[in-house]
């Protein structure tokens, strides 16, 4: 499993598994596919302050896509609730006694803020977005999601994972903030022996990256597997270490063939996607004290509740 550490010293090239921990990883285990997981680690460094530089050509989601992965509908979601029958999804781990993670709007409010780290390289973070982009659009909107794929460099696993990307993107809720860092693009650079460098985290955001990313933090993730990504911080209170579902689920679909069937919920693709989503925004809405209530209380978020143990 390729991993994230600061200051070490980087591959001559990203090998095999390029970010992230499978979701499940006890699940994938028992079915035996802990060989792949572990095979190989990609060292990444992580410095803190902000900047983007050496960006690959942005593409802008056509308004359909984006209309479909940010409208599901909540008949669709209440359908799926926490059920995904093509892959095991796991839901946000809790974290207690951490301060308040929070952010400014651009309203000026101080409100609950959602940190993700990432990368466009890297194959977990491309399905761990759907869900995100799907959860988060129930408390706001986007604008500005970018078309991306995960890397397809021979040798990479889950090559051209169909996603998003966050970096030209703006959020706009009353009841969250979300910020986001992808480090790296999915454009190789032979002369730096990795990709290309995109964003760099602040220092507040490498530490709290560095702090909670981490086995002390997560149950069951070995000292290893500390600073994965994707890693999303949900306040503070819930933490998102590595893909909640396998990348593998997406195989074979077009990022329009995808985003279609989000309105479908017998799709096995939608199921996986939507079941995160769900968790997610149980989570999120621990944050906003269950507001917007149509959402916070609709049966697929009360179901992921019952599962997380949150009342």
């Amino acid at each position: 499993m390729a991993k994230t550490a600061p200051a070490q010293k980087r591959p001559a090239r990203p090998a095999p598994k390029a970010a992230g921990r499978p979701a499940g990883l006890f699940t994938w285990i028992a079915i035996g596919l802990v060989v792949v997981v572990v095979a190989t680690l990609v060292i990444i460094k992580v410095t803190s302050s902000s900047s983007t530089s050496g960006s690959s050509v942005f593409t802008p989601s056509s308004a359909t896509v984006v209309s479909e992965v940010t409208k599901v509908p909540a008949s669709t979601l209440d359908h799926v609730g926490v059920t995904s029958s093509v892959a095991p999804v796991s839901a946000p781990v809790p974290l207690s006694g951490a301060p308040a993670l929070t952010g400014t709007s651009a309203t000026g409010a101080k409100l609950p803020e959602v940190f993700y780290l990432g990368a466009e390289y890297c194959p977990f973070c491309a399905a761990e977005r759907w869900p995100l982009i799907v959860a988060l659009s129930r408390f706001g909107s986007f604008k500005n999601l970018g078309d991306m794929e995960s890397s397809t460099l021979p040798g990479e696993v889950y090559q051209g994972t169909p996603t998003f990307t966050f970096v030209k993107s703006t959020y706009t809720s009353k009841y969250l903030v979300f910020k986001s860092i992808e480090q790296y693009t999915n454009v190789y650079d032979p002369s730096a022996g990795f990709y290309t460098k995109l964003q760099n985290p602040t220092g507040t955001e490498a530490a709290n990256f560095q702090t909670y990313d981490t086995s002390k933090y997560i149950p069951g993730m070995q000292v290893s597997q500390d600073h994965s990504i994707p890693y999303i911080s949900i306040g503070n209170k819930y933490l998102v270490s590595g893909s909640s579902y396998t990348p593998a689920t997406l195989s074979g679909q077009s990022r329009d063939q995808i985003a279609a069937g989000l309105a479908n919920a017998s799709s096995p693709v939608t199921s996986a996607i939507l079941a995160t989503a769900n968790y997610l925004t149980a989570a999120m809405c621990t944050l906003t004290k269950n507001q917007p209530s149509t959402v916070c209380s609709s049966p697929g978020v009360a179901a992921a509740k019952k599962a997380m143990g949150i009342k």
